[in-house]
């Protein structure tokens, strides 16, 4: 008898196991969850964002990448509260381990670089688990589709499987699906302009290919990306062939601690073919910060703002 109840007890915590055991894609592979993560460390201010919009501040042992290189918002740092910034760039093994982290949020190059020290199989043996940022996946593996909204979205509600807090990112992203149909309604019988995003001054410019976001979200703005030809996610091109496309509006991502759009918008003013071009001749442009332009909440105004730039008599 005591050996039924045993087995009996014994498959019943199994069973138990089971149904809290959490799956997601993981850039085409399983991520497997048996317990909730309770020491998540986040890279980059996009990707906490996506933390913070879900409440997940309880469970963050810290950030990663925020102060190396960006000026934070005010709301940025209120929603941060008090926690840590462990490495104000890439962090170390050493960082995520001493954090005590269980799961580390980052993508490649956001955090992560192939073949770098901090990777998945670089932080399993320490018990660390690692969910990559989709738009970030096609780095290693071109055979994806090109960028569509879905990229933030899908980040959302696996950050809130994961966490299980599914029922609110699942109103999270109904709300921004619901934005985002109020925006191409008023601009699905308009012209589509073409649109040249960004990322600074350069010798060869630096802007986002079909598998990045801006790609997506130029689109749903009501405008069509010079750059979705671009087998990449965020890459350089040349300025010959963004010339000879000859964009009408601007994207340009404004680095409010240094290189900010309005300097950007200068040199391409001084630029020897750039300067020919609709855009820059009719000074059309918007300048966007870097976490507007990186998979986030702040995406959805983001797109606003673009469709409000490019159809001023729309809104």
């Amino acid at each position: 008898m005591k050996l039924l109840w045993t087995a009996a007890f014994a498959a019943g915590l199994a069973t138990g196991a089971a149904a809290h055991e959490v799956t997601v894609d993981n850039c085409g592979e399983p991520l497997v969850f048996d317990t909730q993560p309770e020491r998540l460390v986040v890279h980059d201010i996009n990707m906490s964002e996506m933390a913070f919009a879900l409440g997940l501040q309880d469970k963050i042992a810290g950030v990663t990448g925020i102060t190396g290189w960006y000026k934070t918002s005010p709301e940025f740092d209120a929603a941060r509260g008090d926690i840590p910034e462990l490495a104000p760039k890439y962090p170390t093994i050493e960082n995520l381990v001493s954090a005590e982290a269980d799961l580390f949020f980052a993508g490649w190059y956001y955090g992560m670089k192939p073949g770098g020290e901090v990777t998945p199989d670089t932080l399993a043996p320490f018990g660390i688990k690692t969910m990559v940022l989709t738009e970030s996946c096609a780095h290693l593996d071109k055979d994806r589709p090109a960028a569509s909204m879905d990229l933030l979205f899908n980040d959302v509600l696996r950050l809130g499987k994961v966490m299980h807090v599914e029922d609110k990112a699942e109103a999270l992203v109904a709300a921004w699906q619901e934005q985002l149909a109020g925006i191409e309604a008023k601009t699905a019988d308009q012209p589509k302009p073409r649109v040249f995003m960004l990322d600074g001054p350069a010798d060869a410019p630096f802007t986002a290919g079909k598998f990045a976001i801006p790609d997506a979200m130029i689109a749903a703005a009501g405008g069509t990306s010079v750059t979705h030809d671009l087998d990449t996610s965020w890459g350089r091109t040349s300025w010959e062939a963004v010339a000879a496309a000859n964009p009408e509006f601007l994207v340009l991502l404004d680095y409010q601690n240094g290189n900010g759009a309005e300097d950007t918008f200068k040199f391409l003013q001084e630029h020897p073919v750039m300067a020919h071009t609709d855009a820059v001749k009719n000074v059309r442009w918007v300048g966007l910060r870097y976490e507007e332009l990186t998979p986030g909440p702040a995406n959805i105004a983001a797109i606003e703002k673009i469709a409000k730039a490019m159809h001023p008599d729309l809104f």
